[in-house]
């Protein structure tokens, strides 16, 4: 895709499409969590070269990522897959429509919780009814 060598760390993770902005990259990358071949880094001007390996935490999910390719522009995601190669671990399976990171809400009993429509019209009859 391009003859250059090496390019800044947070304008390649924007090409590959982890983060919307390169200002979020850029703050993600200063916030100190990613690791390039196993070393903390907080500089985004850090160069970024095909072979290394980063981590990072994305979400509630370890991140291990191959640089395949440095990439010359911010492209379809499809092109953008190109880039690297996932080397993360598998994601924990998630139960239907419940979220990883609210562990409470898979056991949630009926009835806690907000009131249904339902339940408000029989709170509003009983209390038509006492007063």
């Amino acid at each position: 895709m391009t003859g250059e060598t090496s390019l800044r760390l947070d304008k390649w993770l924007w090409y590959a499409r982890f983060f919307k902005t390169r200002a979020l990259a850029t703050k993600a990358i200063a916030g100190g969590r990613f690791r390039l071949d196993g070393e903390v880094m907080s500089k985004p001007h850090r160069a970024a070269q095909p072979g290394q390996v980063l981590t990072f935490m994305q979400g509630d999910r370890v991140r291990v990522i191959r640089i395949v390719v440095l990439g010359s522009r911010r492209g379809p995601a499809t092109e953008a897959v190109t880039l690297y190669e996932d080397l993360s671990p598998e994601a924990p399976k998630r139960a239907s429509g419940a979220k990883l990171s609210d562990p409470a809400f898979e056991s949630r009993e009926r009835g806690t919780g907000r009131p249904t429509k339902r339940d408000r019209r029989a709170t509003q009859n009983l209390k038509s009814d006492l007063g």
